[in-house]
């Protein structure tokens, strides 16, 4: 079964990696582009229908709204995206907003950053899988249905792409990506000509009217509705961020190479939305959503169920003329939403392993994998985001009511850091032309931070009791386990620490050492057991075995003088016929008399071949083992004796394995350090 386990393995994820590979698996630019910025590409799919779902709330008549909101989001997109330039360039580790947050605020700080940067990934792969497989459901009716299904088998082909490794996933997804780029821009070219020309394009939805709840909703009400639509249009900056972790897997120069492609990936988000948003615009789209507060009602006045997506729409109203086109978009929309995840995939992996080495998560998460990936981290996204999609039933609208509170509660505290980060550097640089740089960095990173902050207020007002209120409850919870953890950490560490003079610590120079061989029967492995604590040459040793049946215990008894093992036999008794217990008082009872002596147990066991055998032999010494480890001076020493059955095993290569790699290759274990 091991072999054919590992056989899978290597089919499923290749053949494992060496250290010294960890070169190969750097991204030039052409490849780390559609790596990192699947997801903002993406979102121009759903970032303009949200805008059009929250507008329909106050009725048709606020669509007119709609090109003031998108240039609102295209202002900020580019905002953040000049912003993480700098960030990139002065923090290539790959801790990204947690690095700068720590290292320039405090740990409290960068945890919080943490907190919200590990909640909005697993929220990308959830809002961008359910996202793709609702696109996909526009051209093959038969998957409205069967979402949810169709959603986590997405997510776990993703988990085994990724688990391949990083430079072999980005190979796989630059194509896709790349001709997503290219049929919007297409489309946008093409639906730019049609309307020149003076065709008249009308969307399958023009005719329908919108309905809402607060219709004619004015004053107050109605600028909380823009706000709320525009943060829902900011769903468009999603995926930003995810750059500022992955410097690591850039190729030198890193700082720069991320910085040009954060540059290239912001022209193209902010491009592509607004040309999405503005051809839905020009072409009457209507998108609604009941549980939202709106509905489409066709020209009968009939609610329209289920309304085809907005990039759908304009895609089947700009190619009206030629067919094919449509299904090529509504392909590659699909396919490019659900490749967004994969920005996630590459992000919270190197996030949880800068985390984990600074004992804020579980060391495995440090962990690489055969394909020099961070296998663990990867895993954990994916079920995590399975979890949601199943809760949520695979629904955009519901899922996305959770997301951009965490990304832009990183990009606040980010900001926020930055600018005392080049408040440091001006105290300490004297050259003009440096000072210059750093103070026109600081202008960017302050007007960052505010747009930022004011956004971010406006999502948690508009979208708290929508949803983003489950979000922040993640965060609170995943800020009070990682400092728990920690505290661990910590206090393991100093409880570990070794005293100056070792030599003198009684703890570490036992007075004398009771050797103890437990046994239930003379055979081989007793005699094994025996011979060996014999040979450590312990102060005292004595054999021990419990009586569950006096007849047994005195033909033991017989046996072993018969033999004359130079060992004294004793015999302890049990009247509830328990194994573990006396043994367990004997050895306190050892310790009380000598606490400044140390136990050292010696326990036979059989080393099976067989999975099933484990079933059958070991227990009790498995529960003794569990017990006595616990006990404050005792050592418990297993003597192997091998069955028949063990000999398939032996020659076997050993399987590669996460855990098998204490530590990353050197170059990543340099680069992920955060200095606090």
């Amino acid at each position: 079964m091991a072999k054919v386990a590992d056989m899978v393995k290597r089919v499923l994820v290749g053949r494992a990696l060496r250290s010294a590979q960890a070169h190969e698996q750097l991204l030039p630019k052409r490849i780390a582009l559609p790596v990192f910025a699947s997801d903002a590409l993406s979102s121009v799919a759903y970032a303009p229908q949200e805008i059009l779902i929250t507008l329909g709330v106050a009725g048709l008549a606020a669509y007119h709204f709609t090109p003031w909101i998108a240039a609102g989001v295209v202002i900020i997109l580019l905002t953040v995206v000049a912003s993480y330039r700098q960030n990139v360039r002065a923090y290539t580790s790959g801790g990204g907003d947690f690095e700068v947050a720590t290292v320039n605020l405090g740990s409290n700080y960068g945890l919080v950053v943490a907190s919200a940067l590990m909640v909005d990934y697993v929220l990308t792969v959830a809002v961008s899988v359910s996202s793709g497989v609702e696109n996909l459901a526009a051209a093959l009716p038969f998957l409205a249905d069967r979402k949810v299904a169709a959603a986590l088998v997405i997510v776990a082909l993703l988990t085994v792409m990724n688990l391949r490794g990083i430079r072999e996933s980005g190979l796989a997804f630059a194509i896709p990506t790349y001709a997503f780029m290219i049929s919007i821009f297409g489309l946008m070219l093409w639906g730019g000509l049609r309307l020149a020309s003076g065709a008249e394009l009308r969307a399958p939805t023009a005719g329908y009217t919108v309905t809402g709840e607060s219709l004619g909703v004015e004053g107050f009400a109605l600028i909380f509705l823009l706000l709320r639509a525009f943060s829902s249009g900011c769903a468009a900056l999603t995926g930003v961020e995810a750059i500022s972790n992955g410097v690591p897997a850039f190729r030198k120069p890193k700082g720069k190479n991320a910085a040009n492609t954060l540059l290239a990936l912001g022209l193209l988000a902010a491009s592509m939305f607004a040309g999405i948003t503005a051809l839905a615009y020009v072409t009457g789209a209507k998108f609604a959503d009941p549980s939202q507060g709106s509905v489409v009602l066709d020209e009968a006045g009939r609610q329209v169920e289920h309304p085809a997506p907005v990039i759908a729409q304009v895609a089947q109203t700009v190619f009206s003329n030629f067919p094919p086109a449509f299904y090529l978009i509504a392909a590659m929309t699909a396919l490019i939403l659900v490749l967004a995840a994969n920005t996630a995939f590459n992000g919270f992996p190197v996030l949880g392993s800068v985390l984990a080495q600074n004992r804020y998560l579980p060391r495995q998460l440090h962990t690489r994998g055969d394909r020099l990936a961070f296998s663990n981290g990867i895993v954990i996204l994916a079920t995590m985001a399975g979890l949601l999609i199943y809760a949520f039933q695979a629904e955009t609208t519901r899922l996305v009511q959770l997301y951009i509170v965490g990304v832009f509660v990183s990009f606040t505290v980010s900001q926020t850091g930055m600018v005392r980060h080049w408040n440091r550097l001006l105290r300490t640089t004297a050259d003009p032309r440096a000072r210059g740089r750093m103070i026109r960095a600081r202008a960017i990173n302050a007007f960052g931070g505010l747009i930022t902050g004011l956004v971010l207020v406006v999502v948690l007002v508009t979208k708290f009791t929508h949803g983003a209120w489950i979000a922040c409850a993640a965060m609170a919870v995943l800020f009070v386990m990682m400092r728990g953890i920690r505290r661990h950490y910590d206090n393991v560490a100093t409880e570990l620490v070794v005293p100056e003079d070792a030599e003198a610590d009684e703890s570490m120079l036992p007075a004398r050492n009771h050797a103890i061989v437990l046994l239930s029967k003379i055979h081989k492995p007793t005699l094994r057991a025996l011979a060996y604590a014999r040979a450590t040459r312990p102060s005292t040793l004595e054999a021990i075995t419990v009586s569950v049946d006096a007849e047994e215990a005195a033909q033991l008894q017989r046996q072993w003088e018969e033999r004359g093992i130079p060992v004294a036999l004793k015999i302890l008794d049990s009247p509830y016929r328990e194994i573990t217990r006396p043994v367990l008082e004997y050895v306190k009872h050892l310790r009380r008399r000598s606490p400044r002596d140390v136990v050292t147990v010696f326990i036979p066991e059989y080393v099976v071949g067989h999975w099933w055998e484990h079933l059958l032999h070991n227990q009790s010494a498995l529960r003794l083992k569990g017990r006595l480890l616990f006990q404050p001076g005792v050592m418990v020493t297993s003597v192997p004796w091998q069955l028949h059955s063990s000999d398939r095993l032996k020659g076997r290569p050993e399987s590669f394995a996460p855990g098998m790699v204490r530590r990353p290759y050197a170059e990543a274990g340099k680069d992920d350090q955060v200095k606090t």
